[in-house]
């Protein structure tokens, strides 16, 4: 097995092996998450532009929820902590906006 000194795999690799395997797919996931993190960019900027205003579509929001998940996700198998920080706290801040577009969407 490969020596990994990260942070939190002493302490979690026991439980949960496959987060510190190493493999291609992992390569893809992160990449993945870090595709549709950064196409909410993109998203909001046509809606903008088509609409000539600033808007900003809840596909937004879910693609920053879902994209910090998965990147969240990848920083624990990096196992490293400014990646890890920098992660952490964005799915709770996105969640809370779903939750609120949800209930702005009943009124």
């Amino acid at each position: 097995m490969n020596e990994h000194h990260g942070l939190l795999e002493p302490f979690i690799g026991q439980w949960i092996p496959w987060l510190y395997a190493e493999s291609k797919y992992w390569t893809i996931f992160g990449l993945l998450g870090n595709a549709m993190f950064s196409s909410r960019f993109l998203i909001q900027w046509l809606h903008s532009e088509k609409h000539k205003r600033i808007i900003v579509p809840s596909i937004f929001w879910y693609l920053s929820f879902w994209g910090s998940i998965i990147s969240l996700i990848y920083a624990l198998h990096v196992d490293k902590l400014p990646i890890i920080l920098g992660f952490l706290f964005l799915p709770i801040v996105y969640f809370r906006n779903l939750v609120l577009l949800k209930g702005a969407s009943k009124n």
